[in-house]
């Protein structure tokens, strides 16, 4: 008896060590506390594989996981269908589940090997969110990921509203994405392809890391960012939820440290803007 009444005051006294940080995390948005792997780096738990061919093996093949990586077309020739107009292996790996608040940040990095319609989008790949639904190509929000070797731009960050729309600031011309403190203009609702910041901090073709955010509070607003620096917003989005999936396009790349912070009420956008 003595010792169970022990083990019940030493869990009391631990849970009101830590409450305080619970409390703290939780009004920090910003903090790295309470991030989880949404990608295990093992296998495909919690995710489905989808190309457009539907050939779930060559999915297999397409999607590898690497050393706790996934390693787009490592399994496949290079120059793969390039410039064929079939494009078999456009695709995504999806989640099963869908999410609506909440903070997702990754790493990429591209590889050597190109495939598909390389001559028309270059390095080209994407993660899309609140996908409603998953067909290749998906109707939701896509965070661009691409590189424009023969211009030497970058487009990571980009939107590609898809069947969505949203308010969106810019340049004075409309073509770049700039907020309001810095001059940018209101477009009112856009879709499709728009520009981010033009001129941020990236790596191309080095073999380095790029480190990328997503900050999504419903259909409130979108945040991009891109090695920490703020890419892209847009606001009052057309859809509150979706699932979440990460493409296989032109090129080989690489995604690593997939994870995920969900809120249960919209923070504040200033929390993320200053």
């Amino acid at each position: 008896m003595c010792l169970k009444n022990i083990k019940i005051g030493t869990t009391t006294v631990l849970f009101l060590i830590l409450l305080p940080l619970m409390v703290c995390a939780q009004k920090n948005p910003n903090s790295d506390k309470g991030f989880v792997k949404l990608f295990n780096g093992e296998n495909w738990e919690g995710w489905h594989l989808k190309l457009r061919n539907g050939n779930a093996e060559m999915a297999k093949k397409v999607y590898a996981i690497e050393d706790g990586m996934v390693h787009v077309f490592k399994n496949m020739p290079d120059n793969l269908d390039l410039n064929a107009g079939k494009n078999f292996t456009h695709g995504l790996f999806y989640t099963n589940k869908s999410y609506s608040k909440y903070i997702l940040r990754f790493d990429y990095k591209w590889g050597g090997k190109i495939a598909n319609n390389f001559d028309k989008w270059q390095y080209d790949a994407g993660c899309y969110y609140h996908v409603y639904d998953d067909a290749i190509w998906p109707k939701g929000i896509e965070y661009q990921i691409r590189y424009n070797h023969i211009t030497d731009r970058n487009h990571t960050g980009d939107f590609w509203a898809a069947g969505t729309h949203f308010n969106w600031t810019a340049t004075p011309d409309g073509k770049t994405f700039l907020l309001p403190k810095d001059g940018g203009k209101e477009m009112g609702q856009k879709k499709n392809e728009l520009y981010a910041y033009a001129k941020p901090e990236y790596n191309a073709l080095n073999d380095k890391w790029n480190h990328c955010e997503i900050i999504v509070m419903g259909d409130a607003y979108t945040i991009h960012k891109l090695n920490g620096v703020v890419v892209n917003v847009g606001t009052d989005l057309s859809v509150a939820e979706g699932i979440i999936g990460f493409q296989s396009e032109t090129a080989e790349i690489y995604y690593k440290n997939i994870e995920i912070k969900e809120f249960d009420k919209v923070i504040p956008i200033e929390k993320f803007i200053k």
